[in-house]
């Protein structure tokens, strides 16, 4: 509930809806407009420290498009959480301008600001019934009674639960109570919507019931959605792009396909997605592979993403699945000896742990489909991969 409404706080914080534009991703710090005209919402120079010290965002340049459901990914102390909270309006920027449709929004209260909000605690008044908590927003703004019923039966239709208006949120369960959340950050029609961690207090199969519902939601009613998230999986399924945050800068902003299979530094490489890594030297480059020598192993040919010179260390990085198991004798450029030091069965696939080029982390995933050869504990094998699957990059940003 808004505080400065003088009532009584919530489990959890209030609802209002925020916008969205789309980002592109360039060098860590500087996010590739999308054209002026198409921003939504824009970040421009935006930077936060607390105790006039702590730098948290960095020179933040972000537009995110009308209609797009961008997420903000990265793990605790990123800076993607205080960028959100300085878009509703609860953390003011130390430096820089934010735009919502062309207006500058810095100074404006948060409750002025028409955004609705979803937070991991949910924020529902204990002491209302769900259509009571769905009420609020719109008695606050002075609807008429005819019209509040008319909106809190299409958001609860658009939830499932309108059988469950009657009820308090202590007698809903988890799943039920972030329905109702969504529901009241939805009935008041905002422009943008705001979610901060909405699913994080769910068991598994529950949030990824939700995921597909907010997907769908934001799908049929073309709102702008801005998510925080630290969770890979959850922004790989939900979002139009995706903002990858470290040490308060973006570090790359893509759509979720061209993230993960085109991360474009280290960083990124690790943190959306398993991935192997080797280290080496490089020995040849061209424009789009090269050479990269592995010292006791051999030369292994990758795609050359940014790597610096001839003579420079690279970082080379290959995902678990793109692996193959004992390949046809010159069939891939990069073929390795490798013994088997675990397998783990996890039901749609395996993971199987080997020691490979000098490391013993090295991971390959079986798809468990007919077929697929079966694999022993300290069994000697090959391992090899294409030359586009292993990605080239600068080993300074690590």
């Amino acid at each position: 509930m808004d505080r400065r409404q003088g009532l009584e706080k919530p489990q959890g914080s209030d609802s209002l809806p925020v916008g969205d534009a789309p980002l592109a991703a360039q060098a860590p710090g500087s996010v590739k407009q999308i054209g002026a005209n198409a921003a939504f919402v824009k970040f421009s120079g935006i930077q936060k420290t607390y105790d006039g010290e702590t730098l948290v965002v960095r020179d933040l340049n972000l537009d995110i498009a009308r209609g797009e459901f961008l997420t903000m990914l990265g793990p605790s102390g990123s800076g993607k959480t205080t960028t959100l909270m300085m878009l509703a309006g609860f953390e003011v920027p130390t430096q820089g301008s934010i735009l919502l449709e062309g207006r500058a929004i810095d100074g404006m209260p948060p409750h002025k600001r028409d955004i609705g909000m979803v937070f991991q605690n949910y924020a529902l008044f204990p002491h209302m019934t769900v259509e009571e908590n769905l009420a609020f927003p719109l008695k606050v703004r002075k609807l008429g009674r005819a019209e509040i019923e008319v909106r809190i039966t299409r958001a609860l239709d658009m939830v499932r639960l309108g059988v469950q208006s009657k009820r308090r949120p202590g007698q809903l369960s988890g799943g039920q109570q972030q329905r109702v959340a969504l529901a009241r950050a939805l009935v008041f029609e905002p422009k943008l919507v705001l979610m901060d961690e909405p699913l994080g207090a769910l068991d598994k199969q529950l949030r990824e019931e939700m995921q597909l519902e907010i997907k769908h939601i934001h799908e049929n009613l073309d709102i702008t959605v801005v998510y925080v998230t630290h969770d890979q999986s959850e922004a790989l399924t939900m979002s139009d792009r995706i903002a990858v945050f470290n040490d308060g800068v973006v570090q790359q902003l893509a759509a979720p396909a061209e993230l993960y299979e085109r991360p474009q530094n280290p960083f990124v490489a690790q943190f959306i997605g398993e991935n192997n890594r080797l280290q080496g030297r490089v020995i040849a480059l061209n424009s789009t592979t090269c050479t990269v020598e592995i010292p006791g192993v051999g030369n292994v040919q990758a795609l050359a993403v940014n790597v610096g010179l001839v003579g420079q260390t690279a970082l080379l990085s290959l995902r678990p699945e793109r692996v193959k198991l004992n390949p046809t004798p010159g069939s891939l450029p990069n073929v390795f000896s490798a013994r088997v030091a675990e397998v783990i069965y996890l039901g749609d696939h395996v993971r199987v742990r080997m020691s490979v080029c000098g490391r013993d982390d090295f991971v390959v995933k079986l798809s468990n489909s007919e077929g697929v050869a079966h694999v022993e504990p300290d069994a000697a094998m090959t391992v090899g991969w294409r030359t586009e699957d292993c990605r080239a990059l600068c080993a300074s940003d690590n």
